[in-house]
């Protein structure tokens, strides 16, 4: 069978429970999940926290083994290595070295993945313009923001030209313009044929972008499908056409066309929000008393929230920055300041050879006379002898 026609993810029966000390089981993060996902579509991932998402990832990537089920990566074992290769992965949080660059970092991850010095640098520049850090690239990773800690990360998992992406939560911390963007790239990859598994909490984002979603309770599939699917509302019809006057939207079709002289641009069930499909989804599961591990549903504000006195906490950083400065003054002082026995030492080396001694430790501005350069041998004093001296110079002066 060729390889294009087998779905990059395949998953039957898959579950994970998690056991206690005594080797109970404590809870079933997922439990038999049967998902598939196909070459070019962007697949969505949701639920609450707690449902399983994250749990999921992890038996896909191979970093879990399933309790019982089975797993087909491109139609081999998540564990094998070959497979690993065509993944690239953006994890919930970025966990990037904080003291290297971003062209560093990516010049690891590429590394990483043994690609050619030619082919990295390229690669680099590229991806950097993409995620719009091409004037941040030489700063440590540890400054950025959170936001654009994320587009690094994006860039890092796309270093390798992968053919399936998993990114987990890609939009968290970004400002509405990085978003838009984020959400063009993904786009762009899918009509390229890249295939995408998307798990966000930002519901409208994968509204935007997914082809298909699934949605998990209690580590149980509540709900799959397409999106228009999942979204379209069979017990209304909507009618769309150009903007009608008052008068005209009172009256009925068959008049439409002789007061306006328009017709009907569309006819068709109206499409639901997906947060509003999600959430019923949800309380359909709450209703069936489906067991979960997640945080159920909120609260009001706890009291004691604002009710603390405010501390000066810009006072405090400026503070703090200004001994940092201090601190960084003084030790750059005494590392310039030169030691009085390697002063000496230089003093005795010089009137031993017969040289002129450096210009930083000559005390007059005298002119000195041309120098000959005529060849001669002139006596080197031995290491020893030099150390023997000035072992003496310095008893003599402590004497």
């Amino acid at each position: 069978m060729d390889e294009r026609q087998i779905p990059v993810v395949q998953t039957a029966g898959l579950t994970k429970i998690f056991k206690d000390f005594w080797r109970r089981n404590r809870v079933a993060a997922v439990n038999d999940l049967n998902i598939e996902v196909r070459r070019g579509e962007v697949f969505g991932l949701l639920g609450p926290n707690g449902s399983g998402k994250s749990t999921t990832i992890k038996m896909l990537l191979g970093l879990l083994y399933p309790t019982r089920g089975r797993i087909a990566i491109f139609g081999h074992p998540p564990t094998d290595v070959a497979v690993k290769s065509r993944i690239g992965f953006l994890p919930e949080d970025s966990y990037l070295y904080r003291y290297l660059n971003a062209r560093e970092t990516l010049d690891l991850y590429g590394r990483l993945f043994k690609l050619p010095a030619k082919h990295r640098d390229d690669r680099i520049e590229k991806l950097l313009d993409m995620v719009g850090l091409s004037t941040e690239g030489k700063r440590r990773v540890g400054e950025y923001s959170k936001g654009m800690a994320r587009r690094i990360g994006l860039a890092q998992a796309l270093i390798n030209d992968p053919e399936f992406l998993i990114l987990d939560e890609p939009t968290a911390g970004m400002d509405p313009i990085g978003m838009r963007q984020i959400k063009n790239v993904i786009r762009e990859l899918a009509d390229r044929g890249k295939t995408i598994l998307l798990s966000s909490h930002l519901l409208a984002d994968v509204e935007d972008v997914c082809d298909r979603v699934c949605i998990l309770y209690g580590g149980q599939q509540r709900a799959e499908g397409p999106i228009n699917e999942l979204l379209r509302q069979d017990d209304r019809t909507q009618i769309t056409t150009e903007r009608l006057s008052d008068s005209t939207i009172e009256r009925v079709r068959r008049v439409i066309r002789e007061t306006e002289n328009k017709d009907v641009i569309q006819v068709a069930p109206p499409a639901d929000r997906l947060e509003a499909v999600f959430m019923r989804t949800v309380e359909q599961a709450q209703a069936a008393n489906i067991v979960t591990a997640g945080a159920k549903s909120g609260g009001d504000l706890p009291d004691f929230i604002g009710t603390e006195e405010p501390t000066d906490l810009i006072g405090t950083l400026v503070s703090a920055a200004d001994r940092e400065v201090h601190k960084v003054t003084i030790e750059q002082v005494h590392a310039s300041k030169p030691k009085p026995e390697e002063e000496s030492r230089k003093k005795l080396i010089a009137s031993l050879t017969d040289e002129k001694p450096p210009a930083s430790l000559s005390t007059q501005s005298t002119p000195q006379p041309a120098i000959d350069e005529t060849p001669r041998t002139k006596p080197v004093a031995d290491q020893a002898v030099i150390d023997s001296l000035l072992k003496q110079e310095k008893d003599d002066s402590v004497g």
